[in-house]
């Protein structure tokens, strides 16, 4: 038998196909958030993952986006007869413990990457998730997560500055080698490129000064390979942070999941 686990964002939904007693990914599916909102869009995108398949009647989700957790619970739920439950709706103090004030303002994503980099890596940890934000979140080998900064996302900043200036060119972020640009597209390029890789080695730098601790660097998210060459620090790429977490979520939840 399989069960779908699964992580909502604001740009894309990531739903994973496991098998429920080894607990490895069988396939993976990615979703445009702009696109959930028509039925057949789903039916389509979601026929090969049910197409002669035995799926577990309960689906575990990480979302930022109640909207679309909706849509999808309401469409799972009508199709499949599949309920979808939300990571914070379950317990998870017996596996990390939220040392903030007000837990309820962590992201679900964020506590699912917390999961699991304390359960796959056992040090303490800095995850670094390439998203709609850029966020870095610190993680103790002991399992408490003590917060993180929020950026904005590269993709983010981008749309925004082609949006809001007028002879600024669509463009792509690539690695650059040289710091001063010969035209407004090396400019650009140089300037994202070598901006994110100061935002990126200077918090770091500054979590470990303040904490009075080395981490380990796990990078996750569409971006997570393009800064091998500028990041000071080793780092470990680990597209499937995420889900990993979920994963040790339904593992401690699963006699409540039925």
């Amino acid at each position: 038998m399989n069960v779908l686990i699964g992580d909502i964002g604001n740009t894309l939904i990531k739903i994973c196909v496991i098998e429920i007693n080894s607990f490895k990914i069988l396939k993976t599916i990615y979703l445009n958030t702009n696109k959930i909102f028509s039925k057949n869009f789903l039916k389509k995108a979601l026929k090969k993952i049910f197409k002669k398949k035995t799926i577990y009647r309960v689906a575990l989700f990480s979302s930022v986006v109640p909207k679309y957790q909706k849509i999808l619970e309401n469409f799972l739920k009508k199709e499949y007869a599949i309920k979808l439950r939300e990571i914070k709706e379950k317990n998870i103090k017996k596996i990390v413990k939220i040392n903030i004030k007000n837990k309820n303002q962590v992201g679900s994503d964020r506590i699912a990457n917390a999961v699991g980099v304390y359960k796959w890596y056992k040090s303490n940890c800095i995850v670094l998730d390439f998203g709609t934000a850029t966020t870095f979140d610190v993680v103790t080998k002991n399992g408490i997560y003590n917060g993180g900064i929020i950026a904005p996302g590269v993709n983010l900043s981008l749309k925004s500055l082609v949006s809001a200036a007028d002879q600024i060119p669509v463009f792509s972020i690539t690695k650059q080698k040289k710091i001063i640009g010969k035209n407004t597209l090396e400019a650009l390029r140089s300037g994202f490129y070598w901006g994110y890789s100061g935002l990126i080695n200077n918090i770091i730098l500054k979590i470990e000064k303040e904490t009075k601790k080395k981490y380990k660097i796990i990078f996750t998210g569409g971006y997570a390979d393009l800064f091998k060459k500028s990041i000071r620090r080793s780092f470990t790429v680990d597209r499937n942070i995420t889900i990993k977490g979920i994963i040790e979520i339904f593992k401690e939840n699963k006699e409540q999941l039925k």
